[in-house]
């Protein structure tokens, strides 16, 4: 009993703090840096803090040519592409509706998994995905959902971040961690991001050197790139002791959690219209969530929450 309290101690702080950075990105985007640039440092935060906790756990990171290829097809995939059309949508979004929007990821994962033939068809799932749709729509088609109607516009190009995420949980589904434990399979993705990332910062015009001591917008992306690499490493704990999907209902809390910190540290208010959305989207959610399986080991844990971007 005491377990399963902590499991649901646990469950919740990570989607407590999860869903804080969503409104923290807001604050780091909206001051005029370029995405790039704060991918690069985001990479650097989560390399030291990821690599930090590889060392400490006594693990190397390893260099084979399959594990490489993981690393560049992750870091493509759930870092470079995704995050770079986050900071402009959440530049121009309100942070609330970002947080909704992330949590389309099982949603797109499963019918790419369709076409894949990783999954079959079933008319649960299915209705999880037309409720997914219809969220979406609650968003985008009313005037009054959106506190200017040509926010609208960005919605697009915010889904970009759900769709590369699920083709990101799509090719991990297929071809596992290649023997790596998901901190060491984040910390290795991380690095070969950072590496990307530097020639096309430059290139764009996109660096920006950080301040000592931070200012607002850069105390807040340290702190949600920190919040993100602990908190991950918290989630494949999670998973290891109590199974992936218990784990993965945090998906649940990192929404409504979202919703509340951006109210809270931005002021952000939502119509009816966006509330019903939410809990739209989230019902579509739990339809199209697989089925209970055991408690897996970390080895086998999802490479990321089904809700967050991999860092």
């Amino acid at each position: 009993m005491k377990e399963r309290w902590l499991y649901l101690g646990v469950l919740l702080a990570l989607g407590l703090g999860w869903g804080s950075t969503q409104p923290l990105g807001k604050i780091a985007a909206s001051t005029g840096y370029k995405p790039f640039g704060l991918i690069f440092w985001q990479l650097v935060v989560c390399v030291v803090v990821l690599g930090g906790l590889t060392v400490l756990r006594g693990k190397r990171l390893p260099l084979t040519p399959a594990a490489l290829r993981f690393y560049l097809v992750i870091a493509v995939l759930g870092t470079l592409v995704p995050n770079a059309t986050f900071y402009i949508s959440i530049a121009r979004l309100p942070a609330g509706i970002m947080s909704i929007l992330i949590s389309m990821v099982p949603l797109v994962a499963f019918p790419i998994a369709l076409m894949l033939g990783a999954e079959r068809f079933s008319q649960r799932r299915a209705m999880g995905l037309a409720l997914g749709m219809l969220g979406v729509c609650l968003i985008a088609l009313p005037a009054a959902s959106l506190p200017d109607p040509r926010m609208a516009a960005f919605l697009p190009l915010a889904m970009v971040g759900p769709l590369f995420y699920a083709l990101e949980s799509t090719y991990v589904a297929r071809f596992g961690l290649n023997g790596m434990d998901a901190v060491q399979a984040m910390f290795g993705a991380s690095l070969v991001g950072l590496i990307l990332c530097v020639p096309i910062m430059l290139a764009l015009g996109h660096w920006f050197p950080m301040p000592l001591p931070p200012g607002r917008a850069e105390g807040a992306l340290i702190l949600s790139s920190v919040l993100h690499a602990l908190l991950y490493a918290g989630f494949v704990w999670l998973a290891s002791k109590a199974g992936a999907v218990f784990a993965s209902q945090c998906s649940y809390v990192v929404t409504a959690a979202g919703l509340c910190w951006a109210m809270v540290l931005l002021g952000e208010r939502f119509s009816p219209l966006v509330w019903l959305a939410a809990a739209v989207m989230l019902a579509g959610i739990s339809l199209v969530q697989p089925g209970k399986r055991s408690a897996i080991a970390p080895d086998d844990a999802p490479l990321s929450p089904p809700t967050m971007p991999a860092a």
